[in-house]
Order: C-alpha cells, then sequence, then structure tokens
C-alpha cells in the first residue's frame, strides 16, 4: 500500500511539475532562510555563555556620573582580600592597535589584551599548548590564537619564541589557544600577561578613579547569592579608598550573560534582545508564508485532481486513506526541500554571514540541534500544509467529482482570502519595517552630525618630538586641503574629567568630555562657534586656563544664552579654567545617546591625532604618500589610518546587521508570499473559468476581467494597510525609543508601503489575470 502511495505521489509530482517547482522553490527558501537565522540569532543570545562558570561570572563595573565597564586596577586586588569567599577573581584590559615584530616581519593586529595570571581559569579557552594555570604567570609572557601562532610562525613550534609588542615589550610564547567563538565578548590575538606591565602601572594599582580601561571579572561559589554580595559593594569602597569617594560611587555587579545586550555602559558595541527576536519572528513568518503558498497551491490543482479522487472513492478508498495519500505527497515534497534548503543554506551562509558581519561558519550547520529543528521543521510544514489541503480533496463528493464539479467546504475560499490577507499584512509590517530602520541608518551616518565629516582620514603621531617635521613634510603635499592636530577627531570620545561650577550654584561634580585641540580643530570640523572665541595658542605654556565648551555643558549650569558663559568660569579637572567661547553641540559617540557636556582646550602635549582632509581627486594617491611620510618619520612603526565616515559607520554596526538582515529576509519573506498569492490567483481563475468566458461573450473587455479578478486582492490589501498601519507604527516606535536622537514616523513611510504592495500583488496576478482575459471564451464554456 505504501509502495502504491509512493508510486502515486511521485507521478502526480511528475504530472504537475510546475506545481511542484512552485511549492519546492517557497520551501526550499524558507528552510534555508530560518536555518541561517537560527544560527545568527543562536550564536547572538548565547554570548559569553559557552564557558563553565558564566552562570556564576559577573563583571565589577563602575556607576558614578555614568555607567562605565571599566574600573581601576586596583579593585581586583582589593577585592581578593576583602571577599575571599569568591571563588576567583581576575582583571583583564584590551587594548586596539597593536604593533607586532617577529624577526625581521612586522604586523598591525587590531586587538589584544593584558590578563592575569587567573583569566584563562574564570573563561575557557581550548588549549593547544601550554598550560592555563601557569602560561600568565610571569611577566613578559604571552598566549597566541591558533591563527596569529600559525601567522608568525607558520608550521614551527610557537612555544619559547620571541616577539616584540609595540617596540616595548619582549614576550616569550608560553601558550596557543584555539580561535576565539564568535560569541564572546573578550576578544583578542594576543593575550599578554598582565605582570608584564604591572610596574608601569602604580597609579592605576592604587587610586580609585584611575581608570586606564581595565576590566574585572569575580565568580562566585555555586549557591551564592550574589545580591548579598551587591550590598557589602558601598561599604567595600569607603574601606578601601574613603567615605567621599563611596558616596558618588556605585559598583554594579554586571552579570557576564547580559554584557553584549546591556546598553547602559558607555563604550561598548553593544546590541538588544529585540533586535535578535525581530529576526526569529521574521523567520516564523517566512515559515508560514511557505505554508500559506503551499495551501492556496494544493487547494488550486485539487480541482484538476477532482475526478481522481472520485474514481478513488468509487473504486474503495476511504476518507483516511485519501488523507494519508494526500499527506504522503505533501510529506515527499517537504523533505525534498527539507534537503535542498539544507545545501542552499550551506552554499549561501559565508556569503550572508560575511554581509551581516557575523562570524558563522558552515560547520555549523552541521550539529545536532541544526538536525533536531529540520526535522522539527519538517514536521510542522507537513502538518500546517499538508492538512487542510488532503482535508479539502478528500471530502469531495464522488459522483460530482466524477463530473469535474468541485463544492468546497464552507468557507474554503474565505480561508484561502484569510491566508493572502496575512500574507500582505505580513509584507507591508516588514516593508513598513525595512523602511523605517532604512532611514534612521541614514540618519545615523549623514544627519545632524554638527560637523564635517566628509574626506577627513586621522592617523596617529607616534613620537611627539617629531611632531612638526612631520607636519611640515605633510603640508608639502598637495592632495592635502587642511589639517588639525588634537587628541581625538569629533566621533570619538576617550577623554573624560569632572567639572562643577560653584559661583552658578553647581557644588556638586558631573562628567564631561575633553578634547585637546589646537587652533584649526574648529574651523576644520565646520563647527559652529555660537559666542566667544576659538581656542588660544597657549603651545609654549602648555596651560589649561582657557577652554571652549558646548551646549550640552551649558544645559548644566542652567545658562541658556551662549553670550552669558564667556568669561565665567569653572572647575575642570581641579583647575580654575575661563569659558573662551561656546560652541554648537555634535554628535562624539552614536545616537543611542544623548549628546554630552565637552570641554576642549589647547594642549600641546595631548595632541597626538593628526587629521587631514583630501581633495576628491586622488585621495588613493594622497594616502599613499602620507604614509610614505609617515613611514619614513616613523620607520620602526606600522602605518594605521582610518577614515572618519568609516569609523562613524562602525559606531552603527549592529543597526546595520540588523538593516541587512531586514532587507534581506523581508524580500525573501515578500517573494515567497507572492507565489502563494500567485496560486490564489489560480484557484480564482479556474473557479471562474466559465464566469469568464460568459462575460467576455456578453461584451467584456479585457480591462474589464482584469479588473474582476483583481479586485478582491485590491481590497485584501487595502483591509491589510489598515491593520498594518498601527501595528508597524506601535512596533518601529519602540524601536526608534532605543535611541535618543531618531527621526520622526510621518505618513509618507506608510504610503510608500502601500504603494509597495499595490505594486507586487499587480505584478504577481497579472499573468494569470491577463491570462484569463485573453483566452477563448467558447473553450471555456463548452462543457457546459
Amino acid at each position: 500500500m505504501f509502495r502504491n502511495y509512493f508510486t502515486v505521489a511521485i507521478r502526480n509530482l511528475r504530472r504537475n511539475l510546475n506545481y511542484a517547482v512552485l511549492n519546492m522553490v517557497g520551501l526550499t527558501l524558507s528552510i534555508a532562510a530560518c536555518l541561517i537565522i537560527f544560527l545568527i540569532t543562536k550564536n547572538e543570545l548565547t554570548f559569553d555563555q559557552h564557558h563553565q562558570r558564566a552562570e556564576r561570572t559577573y563583571r565589577v563595573t563602575l556607576h558614578a556620573l555614568d555607567y562605565n565597564p571599566s574600573v581601576s586596577l586596583a579593585v581586583a586586588p582589593a577585592m581578593r582580600t576583602s571577599f575571599p569567599e569568591l571563588e576567583m577573581v581576575t582583571q583583564y584590559w584590551h587594548n586596539t592597535n597593536a604593533y607586532v615584530k617577529v624577526g625581521d616581519a612586522r604586523y598591525r593586529e587590531s586587538e589584544y589584551a593584558y590578563a592575569d595570571q587567573y583569566f584563562t581559569r574564570v573563561f575557557d579557552y581550548e588549549w593547544l599548548r601550554g598550560d592555563a594555570k601557569t602560561a600568565l604567570l610571569e611577566p613578559n609572557s604571552v598566549v597566541l590564537t591558533e591563527s596569529l601562532a600559525r601567522k608568525y610562525f607558520n608550521k614551527q613550534d610557537p612555544m619559547g619564541h620571541v616577539l616584540h609588542l609595540n617596540n616595548r615589550h619582549q614576550l616569550k610564547v608560553t601558550g596557543v589557544i584555539k580561535d576565539l567563538p564568535p560569541n564572546t565578548s573578550q576578544t583578542f590575538g594576543l593575550l599578554v600577561s598582565f605582570a608584564t606591565i604591572i610596574r608601569e602601572m602604580e597609579r592605576p594599582m592604587r587610586e580609585f578613579y584611575a581608570i586606564v580601561g581595565g576590566e574585572t571579572f569575580i565568580v562566585t561559589p555555586p549557591g551564592f547569592d550574589v545580591s548579598k554580595l551587591q550590598v557589602r559593594m558601598k561599604p567595600f569602597i569607603k574601606d578601601n579608598w574613603g567615605a567621599d569617594i563611596a558616596a558618588g560611587a556605585e559598583m554594579p555587579l554586571q552579570p557576564l550573560k547580559d554584557i553584549h545586550f546591556d546598553q547602559r555602559y558607555i563604550q561598548s558595541a553593544t546590541t538588544s534582545r529585540t533586535t535578535y527576536l525581530a529576526l526569529i519572528a521574521i523567520a516564523a513568518f517566512i515559515i508560514i508564508t511557505a505554508c500559506i503558498n503551499f495551501i492556496n497551491l494544493a487547494t488550486a490543482q485539487a480541482v484538476k485532481r477532482a475526478r481522481e479522487t472520485g474514481v478513488r472513492k468509487v473504486l474503495g478508498a476511504t476518507h483516511t486513506q485519501l488523507i494519508r495519500q494526500f499527506l504522503g505527497e505533501t510529506a515527499i515534497l517537504v523533505f525534498i526541500t527539507v534537503l535542498a534548503g539544507l545545501v542552499l543554506a550551506y552554499l549561501a551562509l559565508p556569503s550572508v554571514a560575511a554581509l551581516l558581519n557575523v562570524r558563522i561558519g558552515i560547520e555549523q550547520l552541521n550539529q545536532p540541534v541544526v538536525y533536531a529543528l529540520l526535522l522539527l521543521l519538517a514536521i510542522v510544514i507537513i502538518l500546517l500544509a499538508g492538512l487542510y489541503p488532503a482535508f479539502v480533496q478528500s471530502s469531495f463528493q464522488p459522483v460530482l467529482s466524477m463530473k469535474g464539479v468541485t463544492r468546497q467546504p464552507s468557507g474554503g475560499l474565505s480561508l484561502r482570502k484569510s491566508l493572502v490577507f496575512v500574507q500582505f499584512l505580513v509584507s507591508q509590517v516588514l516593508i513598513i519595517g525595512t523602511l523605517v530602520v532604512a532611514r534612521q541608518m541614514d540618519f545615523f551616518k549623514n544627519q545632524d552630525l554638527g560637523f564635517d565629516k566628509e574626506a577627513v582620514v586621522s592617523f596617529p603621531v607616534e613620537d611627539m618630538q617629531k611632531k612638526d617635521v612631520l607636519e611640515q613634510q605633510l603640508k608639502s603635499i598637495s592632495g592635502i586641503k587642511e589639517m588639525t592636530f588634537s587628541s581625538s577627531a569629533p566621533s570619538y570620545n576617550n577623554n573624560f574629567a569632572p567639572f562643577r561650577s560653584p559661583e552658578k550654584g553647581m557644588v556638586d561634580e558631573d562628567v564631561t568630555e575633553v578634547k585637546f585641540i589646537d587652533e584649526n580643530y574648529i574651523p576644520f570640523y565646520h563647527i559652529q562657534l555660537l559666542a566667544g572665541t576659538n581656542v588660544s595658542h597657549l603651545r609654549d605654556k602648555d596651560s589649561l586656563r582657557q577652554v571652549v565648551v558646548n551646549e550640552a555643558l551649558l544645559r548644566k549650569l542652567n545658562i541658556h544664552k551662549p553670550e552669558e558663559a564667556v568669561g565665567m568660569n569653572i572647575e575642570f579637572a581641579g583647575d580654575k579654567v575661563t569659558i573662551n567661547g561656546v560652541i554648537q553641540d555634535f554628535q562624539s559617540e552614536s545616537k543611542h545617546k544623548e549628546r554630552r557636556p565637552l570641554v576642549m582646550t589647547d594642549f600641546a602635549r595631548r595632541t597626538d591625532v593628526v587629521s587631514v582632509r583630501l581633495y576628491p581627486k586622488g585621495m588613493h594617491n594622497t594616502v599613499a604618500q602620507i604614509e610614505k611620510i609617515w613611514s619614513a618619520t616613523f620607520p620602526d612603526e606600522l602605518f594605521s589610518y582610518e577614515f572618519m565616515d568609516n569609523h562613524i559607520a562602525s559606531l552603527y554596526q549592529q543597526e546595520e546587521k540588523l538593516f541587512t538582515a531586514y532587507r534581506i529576509f523581508s524580500i525573501l519573506a515578500i517573494v515567497i508570499g507572492c507565489l502563494g498569492l500567485y496560486g490564489l490567483v489560480a484557484f480564482s481563475a479556474v473557479q471562474r473559468n466559465k464566469e469568464v468566458g460568459i462575460r467576455k461573450i456578453m461584451g467584456a473587455t479585457p480591462a474589464d476581467i482584469v479588473t474582476l479578478l483583481g479586485k478582491e486582492f485590491i481590497t485584501l490589501i487595502a483591509v491589510a494597510f489598515l491593520v498594518a498601519t498601527p501595528l508597524s507604527y506601535y512596533l518601529m516606535h519602540n524601536w526608534l525609543g532605543n535611541f535618543a536622537y531618531h527621526i520622526t514616523l510621518g505618513p509618507g513611510i506608510f504610503l510608500i508601503a502601500l504603494g509597495c504592495s499595490i505594486a507586487i500583488a499587480a505584478f504577481t496576478i497579472a499573468h494569470q489575470s491577463v491570462k484569463a482575459a485573453i483566452g477563448n471564451p467558447l473553450k471555456s464554456i463548452r462543457t457546459e
């Protein structure tokens, strides 16, 4: 019997090849998309959870005037003394731009870190060489990732070999670990023993607010109540650094598994869990849309198979046997598409991963959880897509079926219209969401920055004694339009200091960003000067007596007019300074956060970053000339530069991933939905075949026929739009609420979505409608 079912199923699939191909394409695309989305979301939602002690690991952070992921390097040793019940305490200091020399070869690495001997016992890595307990114990030790070990030493055993780091440290390789997994917050290529730099860290190892960027992690014992430890942190600060500091500072214990998603902290590239929950929702929409597609096409085919069903019933086939037959055909189709979907995911994953900038390899498809997901998808699709068509086909009356007459169960056509309504609803929500994210991304990168970022390249000055020489040589390059020296470009914020103003009644300290600049900085970036004058040229004095501040700082002082601030004094970084000028606010970090107070002053010893604006013509040639001069000035270093456009884009890397993912999978969901719509139009055309023939004989034009078949779908689009608009507004309004600055949701976005939906539907139904409109009417009614 089962062999007979299988044989009939294969024959029917071959006989209705177009139907089978449409279903297989839709299901294959949906399965491949779901697999890729599953791997992306699994990678993100399991961040840092691969460590054995992840549930008991916490990062010790600082909350004074802001949430800071870094604490003083003095915290870790103090915690070991004050909290002996903790299983482990470790400190880690992440750095960027390492200059590595191995023999005569030189390399520039993007990330490296310092860590103490406990770090590799708190965090689990797969060790290829060396011992986790001792590898970072001694000074001048370094642990390499597998890829860097291969890069530096090829096939040689790297253990015991020596490399030079930043022309300062001579390090011996004491361990090699597997490359880090893609879902970890601690990223590095080289891991240097903290003992290497401990003598250089005298002040950060003593003072509470001497923060250099280090992070402290603790591991609590099993069953330990961390809330009780949190209560003891305030007395801990007081006992070690005094009551004054304890009064203004807290040290929240942040769970390791929350680091990737906690957006409170400064200078942390985090994302929201809802971002990936939205991707999961899109995956569900894709599967549901593919099932709707299947149902519509299957019920359309049921009309053609009415006589077959009648013959089977006359010959004794039972209702259950017919259901088994049709479900069997569905199962064969689904299992073929599951395999095809797996192959497509295998082929597409590298490109999608590169496009979304996520570290996911094809080897992750070979996991038991992936095969379990495929089996689950197959069962769900068979049940969702196969049950209703099977019941419809098995319910035909034998006598009527033999005549080719099919009476659908009550509400059958309404159900199919409802399914298409759901498709239109999902499509319009996805279109609106994609448009909103696209406009917000444009707003991020190009609007309301407060400074000119075009054609700006920044790079460091390695030796400040050669700064003037470098400046003179750069001025000889004709491709450079203008130049400025500073501690950082406008889109960086890496210096902070306390300020207050007793004369304005502000006795408590607040925090301000600090930029050390030269007199060219403000005109170079076209920053608007609202009152007063530019920074004074104080290179000979190296003084902090005069400063320029922004509007955000004035708001802290409750000053409403910029002119009122010029000439007044404030206490800044422990010194009394005079406000010399006021500038308009500009965006120094991502638009997730409000613009913070800023103090700018000329302090020559700290202006170790040069920024140049290039003429558009021959930019690559100009950069090559800059590199040649820079390398001649600093022969022992590797040239590293960054276009400001690229840096600003990096601030929104997570949002860019979201936008790209939305765009890819939304288009995919819409394409699959179009196949379902095509199925329903085909069904409608078959059902109304004789009606169309009679109307044409009575004088109906092709345009009348197209309108007849298409108007019900336009109605469905309109109703779906009425539902999609408030739903989309609610979802996207909540998403935009994650940013301090965002676009306004106007009616234009929703009207564009409606227009896109109508255009997509018109394109989809055009083929079947026009085919019916130009067909021979006598052929369609000759059986009457």
